[in-house]
């Protein structure tokens, strides 16, 4: 199933009583090995954002603006992580007033203490809630720094500065609820095993009941059925989207289709890929939140489907445009990350390896033919990548989890065994799962950015566009000649 908080909390009281008159429901036990793996987790998804994004960006812009875009990156992984521990994990992982998002329990991570456990894939076994709270934190600031690419060079920092609070508290939160918050694999067994120690007709209505309210605890995708192990909507296709609308409102870059604009440094941008890839093992088997047989099954696939699609682009690549390139195949690489991503901790090994040879076709489409016959100034390619990218994973998520196909198929905690696959109806949870993501983060995005726009302005001045952000945002060179 999908990743979440997974303590016992939202419950209706009517159900704590139903709990208590069954089998004892025992506290999880905090495993020190599982919480050892995911604080290596957590501070490799940080690697991630910085220095990873930070310099894979950063290569990729023009010298004048290196300073902007990491300083864009920066603040972004900052602001996001205050505004994690002030509200964003109460929204994102608690129940709320709605299936849309979560509400304010846990605001200023009240309540959260040392000792306090959040649960893992396995009935009984879990993590400190701390320890979910920071992982979980390092995603939503990915996810944020994720769209500054579409923008990069013509965006000024103070739209910047205002955008991300707003974006990631009215967009980011509501989707990491919708498609991860669920009441969980303990509170699910609990009522399960009440229901079935149930012997007449009245207590087995009851424990149905009680049943049927914790298995409605939880978010709108969730509850559609949606998986993503590892945040291929919540992460890729949400910041994807939001960067091509960005770009679009922001509009093109002076002299974009008639100046040379090209990367003023590949080989930053190669070691910031590298550090993508190396960041990618916690965010992808972190996700599994135990140093378990799925964490090993997400960690081999994020190497296979990652080297597939850096091929799968370059070779394509090479047909196409007669040279094999360092920017291509680095390309190829990012997309293989992000397509499998949500696939991660569900896929067999060969369903990661067709996924990424698919993926590195796509994208090379949409980074390179889509974009020019549309002529959309997406500068460092985050729709053709992340959101394609994504909206590929979660489609081929849907398909490669079928047990017959090597896939891990999904746990039905309600009778403790892997259920019965049925690819229609995934597929339509899938659909369900990318076009809710497209339309709440696309249209909420526009509206956050025209917002932006009437308060401070999205652009600088043409003269100071044409020297560049380092100078007139920052008074900074990123070189001195």
């Amino acid at each position: 199933m999908t990743k979440n908080n997974w303590l016992r909390v939202g419950i209706p009281a009517f159900i704590a009583a139903m709990l208590a008159a069954g089998p004892a429901l025992a506290d999880p036990t905090i495993n020190k090995g599982d919480t050892t793996w995911m604080m290596t987790a957590t501070v490799l998804v940080l690697c991630m954002t910085i220095p990873g994004l930070a310099l894979f960006y950063g290569g990729l812009v023009r010298s004048k603006n290196m300073l902007s875009m990491l300083l864009q990156v920066f603040y972004t992984e900052c602001i996001v992580l205050l505004i994690w521990v002030l509200y964003g994990y109460s929204l994102a992982f608690t129940g709320g007033p709605n299936d849309f998002i979560g509400g304010l329990s846990k605001a200023f991570l009240a309540g959260i203490i040392p000792d306090t456990p959040a649960a893992t894939f396995t009935v009984g076994v879990a993590i400190p809630e701390g320890v979910y709270v920071m992982f979980q934190m390092t995603f939503a600031a990915i996810t944020a720094a994720l769209i500054l690419g579409s923008m990069a060079e013509r965006t000024k920092f103070s739209a910047i500065a205002l955008f991300m609070p707003l974006w990631i508290t009215f967009i980011y939160f509501p989707i990491a609820h919708m498609v991860w918050y669920w009441s969980g694999p303990d509170a699910i067994d609990a009522a399960a095993k009440v229901l079935a120690a149930a012997t007449d007709t009245a207590s087995k209505a009851k424990a149905q009941e009680a049943l049927d309210a914790v298995l409605a605890d939880g978010g709108f995708l969730y509850k559609k059925g949606a998986i993503d192990f590892a945040g291929g909507s919540v992460v890729h296709i949400n910041s994807g989207i939001a960067g091509l609308v960005g770009c679009l409102i922001v509009g093109k870059r002076i002299g974009f289709g008639r100046d040379v604009m090209a990367p003023h440094s590949l080989t930053m941008s190669y070691i910031g890929a590298c550090l993508l890839w190396f960041g990618w093992f916690g965010f992808n088997a972190g996700s599994n939140l135990e140093a378990a047989g799925g964490a090993v099954v997400a960690f081999l696939n994020t190497f296979i489907a990652t080297a597939a699609c850096a091929m799968s682009w370059m070779f394509v690549e090479w047909i196409v445009k007669g040279k094999p390139t360092v920017l291509g195949a680095i390309s190829g690489a990012v997309a293989g990350l992000v397509a499998v991503t949500p696939a991660s901790g569900f896929a067999g090994s060969m369903g990661s390896l067709v996924l990424g040879l698919v993926a590195g076709v796509v994208c090379f489409f949409f980074v390179t033919t889509v974009k020019n016959i549309f002529k959309y100034d997406d500068a460092l390619d985050v729709f053709g990548v992340h959101c394609i990218g994504g909206i590929v994973g979660a489609l081929g998520t849907g398909i490669l989890v079928n047990p017959a196909l090597g896939g891990t198929g999904i746990f039905d905690y309600t009778v403790n065994k892997v259920a019965d696959y049925d690819m229609t109806a995934q597929m339509i949870s899938q659909l369900w799962d990318v076009g809710v993501t497209l339309l709440w983060s696309g249209i909420g995005s526009a509206i956050l950015w025209k917002i932006v726009d009437i308060i401070v302005g999205l652009r600088p001045s043409p003269d100071k566009e044409r020297e560049g952000l380092d100078v007139s945002d920052h008074g900074e060179r990123a070189y001195n000649m």
